[in-house]
């Protein structure tokens, strides 16, 4: 059963977490009701890490089965904490906040249009999968600004024809317009999802919902 869910009282869930198919990072201390949500909504295993000694680790890290990408001022520690399931790229220019500066799933990555090109080739390389610059609704932080599973794909609702064309080219998933915790367009920010569930930051409306459901194909 998909939820709301306020993490210590924030509903900016999405910043502070990163889940993927089978395993989500969440920092220390993170409330047993959110981990268990994340367990019985997701279906995922729990990984316990910082990055850069920071709990936001979804503005931090970013993704997909085969990989993931983070700041190249990640500690020794918490890199082996992430090399234990994924291969790990470190991103070494100053453009490091992965989280907030790729979109990424299975089948595409989309980058902040500023990334320098070896860097997104490499985050490419990493991830296995094509990758495209892009903005959605003139934000270049598409990482904050949509949210991607194997299953769909949900962006911020001033996105326009060309930035959603862009998308569709790279894949043939649902790509939709939408919102978190009460009218953000940030949706990154606000949601955890995969393709067995989602999570949605308290404030997020019952129409808010409806989007995330259709989108991400939950409807019953």
């Amino acid at each position: 059963m998909s939820r709301t869910i306020a993490l210590a009282g924030d509903p900016h869930v999405g910043v502070y977490s990163r889940t993927f198919e089978d395993i989500a990072f969440v920092p220390p201390g993170t409330p047993q009701e959110y981990c268990d949500a994340l367990r019985e909504d997701l279906g995922v295993d729990l990984v316990t890490t910082t990055i850069q000694g920071s709990a936001i680790i979804g503005s931090l890290l970013a993704g997909n089965s085969r990989g993931v990408v983070v700041s190249g001022l990640i500690a020794g520690d918490e890199r082996t904490a992430l090399e234990d399931y994924r291969e790990v790229l470190l991103l070494e220019s100053s453009m490091n906040a992965a989280g907030n500066v790729i979109l990424a799933n299975d089948s595409f990555a989309a980058v902040h249009p500023d990334m320098p090109q070896e860097a997104a080739e490499e985050v490419g390389l990493c991830l296995g999968v094509p990758v495209i610059r892009l903005t959605l609704g003139g934000i270049k932080t598409v990482g904050m600004a949509g949210y991607a599973t194997n299953r769909g794909v949900l962006v911020h609702p001033r996105a326009g024809e060309r930035e959603i064309a862009l998308l569709e080219r790279v894949t043939d998933l649902p790509v939709g317009l939408g919102s978190v915790n009460m009218g953000s367009g940030l949706i990154g920010t606000g949601l955890v999802a995969n393709s067995k569930g989602y999570i949605a930051g308290s404030m997020t409306t019952g129409f808010e919902l409806g989007r995330i459901e259709e989108v991400f194909g939950f409807l019953e």
